[in-house]
């Protein structure tokens, strides 16, 4: 009778456990994952000046239908502050046109630039590219086709938080050096957090694909 009315303890408890220490387990594990490429969006979003770079790159962004979006203003603005102490540098405007745009995203730099004093026979458009790898590739290609100086290096310009992207894909696509940085400030906060959620994935991916 004792035998058959044996006590067997309750195991429910101790797999609710695993169970929660499994998916901490997952959490922390996703929390590494994301902090390891965030880390490195920060450490690359500053600016980096190396020597006296007389080509200067600017990365597109989104055009509205009034202009260029904010994250896209805020990279020509900071291009035109340093171009007010560097007039004589050669300008590459990058980015076409989306499904969303009414212009590519060269053209409205261009049109911006050149609004502010900055001469157009120094502004080169490369409006074919659709993301920052082609980006890149298209600007090397027109450098090279125009004969653009690089000797001194090239002053790459974006929102801080996209330039370790940037810098990995250009000595990637055999970029000439040396490289500078010209982080410019993003001045729309809540943009600016999406941007630095989604820009760590973007730089896995592009590690990884492109």
């Amino acid at each position: 009778m004792n035998e058959r009315m044996s006590y067997h303890p309750y195991q429910g408890k101790g797999r609710r456990v695993n169970w929660l220490a499994l998916l901490l387990a997952v959490v922390l594990l996703g929390v590494i994952c994301f902090a390891v490429p965030f880390g490195a969006v920060i450490a690359g979003a500053r600016t980096d000046i190396q020597g006296d770079p007389q080509v200067m790159v600017i990365f597109g962004c989104q055009v509205k239908p009034w202009g260029p979006s904010v994250l896209l203003q805020d990279r020509l603005d900071a291009a035109l502050d340093y171009l007010e102490d560097h007039p004589d540098m050669t300008v590459v405007v990058t980015g076409g046109k989306g499904d969303d745009e009414h212009l590519s995203e060269a053209r409205a730099m261009y049109d911006y630039l050149t609004e502010h004093g900055v001469d157009g026979e120094r502004v080169l458009m490369e409006d074919r590219s659709h993301n920052t790898k082609q980006n890149i590739a298209n600007t090397l290609e027109l450098m090279r086709s125009e004969g653009a100086g690089t000797a001194d290096g090239v002053l790459l310009v974006s929102n801080g938080f996209h330039l370790t992207r940037i810098r990995m894909l250009w000595d990637r696509a055999g970029g000439p050096g040396p490289v500078s940085a010209l982080a410019a400030p993003s001045s729309h906060i809540p943009t600016m957090i999406w941007m630095h959620i989604r820009e760590p994935l973007a730089l896995v991916k592009s590690f990884f694909f492109d």
